[in-house]
């Protein structure tokens, strides 16, 4: 998985016309350490169909809040440098995020 900051989420995600999709997490957010292992096996399984990428919002509030990242985790596809699906917090559950990736691959 491919990890972001401030510097490199404009030409990797906003520039790219591929859909990809980004793991936003924090420092100490339980939720999202629990659904980090099941995004690095659905990257396994469809990594060679869809970029995955994440990002640490604890050393990028700005860049969160400019994404409207106002709760976590959150994990969003964008394509065409939009962002065109993302799961909130309770709905972020991996059978919900590998529902949402069939739909952009």
């Amino acid at each position: 998985m491919f990890e972001l900051d401030k510097n490199n989420f404009e030409t990797e995600i906003l520039a790219s016309e591929e859909p990809v999709l980004v793991d936003f997490y924090g420092n100490g957010c339980v939720p999202c350490e629990a659904l980090k292992p099941h995004i690095l096996k659905l990257e396994e399984t469809y990594g060679d169909r869809l970029r995955f990428t994440a990002l640490n919002t604890s050393g990028a509030r700005r860049l969160a809040i400019q994404q409207r990242i106002l709760g976590l985790p959150v994990v969003a596809i964008y394509q065409g440098g939009e962002k065109v699906a993302e799961l909130i917090k309770d709905d972020a559950t991996p059978e919900a995020v590998e529902e949402m990736i069939k739909q952009y691959i």
